[in-house]
């Protein structure tokens, strides 16, 4: 499962992410399935995070890359 987050999409992590909120908002949710859910949701913004700081990182390396080459 954690090989199958990793090939999700930054969308697809955030409407996954979705279903887990909605799912933790149901009050029918039991305790046990609340807690599978909370694990998944935890994992699934560990993802994001992950693929957001990586882009972030590309943009710097850009935006320097950009400006070295103003300089010449």
């Amino acid at each position: 499962m954690a090989e199958e987050k990793k090939k999700l999409s930054l969308e697809e992590a955030f409407e996954k992410l979705e279903t887990v909120i909605e799912t933790l908002e149901r009050p029918e949710t039991s305790l046990e399935e609340s807690f599978q859910a909370y694990k998944e949701g935890v994992s699934l913004v560990q993802l994001c995070n992950e693929q957001i700081d990586r882009v972030e990182k590309e943009v710097r390396v850009l935006s320097q890359e950009g400006e070295a080459d103003e300089q010449l």
